[in-house]
């Protein structure tokens, strides 16, 4: 039987809160059973498991991400909408490091066959990349080379790596300038 006021939205936002305060590996069943004030038993009936949980968890933050950026980029294009994209990607990782931990979780594709959260992702990132120009197999490529560079140094940022003086801001702009320009001579490699 369900525990009146739990409901498996609730439990994913609880869910959020937890990974933000406290890391990713830190939202366990349990753990979330406490903050009810619940047996983990009665969490069950609300969600399957542990990795349905943070599959959930994973889909509420893309969502969240993927709206941050999509206002971000409207009406923009070329540098203006990269360096938008990129900036509203930084800025939600960091503040809210285990929702976007979660969306870096390996997920398999019949796990969200019903959404289209990650669809969205696909269709912002090749969005913003078409106003350089870009085809297949080339919007792939570069996709994978901003999600990687946006990643790795939001990644870095998060686990204070980036020790020197000079501002991790300034590093940021000079880094989306370097991919502004590498986007604009992608069909012609030198």
């Amino acid at each position: 039987m369900r525990r009146a006021g739990i409901t498996p939205d609730l439990l994913v936002h609880a869910a959020a809160e937890l990974a933000d305060e406290d890391g990713l590996d830190k939202v366990t069943v349990s753990a979330l059973a406490r903050r009810f004030g619940v047996k983990d038993a009665s969490l069950y009936s609300h969600i399957r498991n542990l990795r349905d949980l943070r599959v959930r968890l994973a889909l509420l933050a893309s969502s969240e991400m993927n709206d941050a950026i999509g206002a971000a980029v409207a009406g923009r294009s070329g540098k203006d909408a990269l360096v938008a994209f990129a900036d509203a990607y930084r800025a939600y990782a960091l503040a809210h490091p285990g929702r976007y931990a979660a969306t870096q979780q390996r997920i398999e594709p019949a796990e969200v066959a019903d959404t289209a959260v990650f669809l969205r992702a696909v269709e912002l990132t090749y969005g913003m990349l078409r106003g350089y120009g870009l085809t297949e197999p080339d919007l792939t490529d570069a996709g994978r080379l901003l999600r990687a560079t946006f990643h790795g140094y939001v990644h870095i940022e998060l686990s204070g790596g980036f020790q020197h003086t000079r501002p991790v801001a300034e590093s940021w702009a000079r880094s989306l300038d370097a991919l502004h320009t590498t986007l604009e001579n992608w069909g012609n490699p030198s």
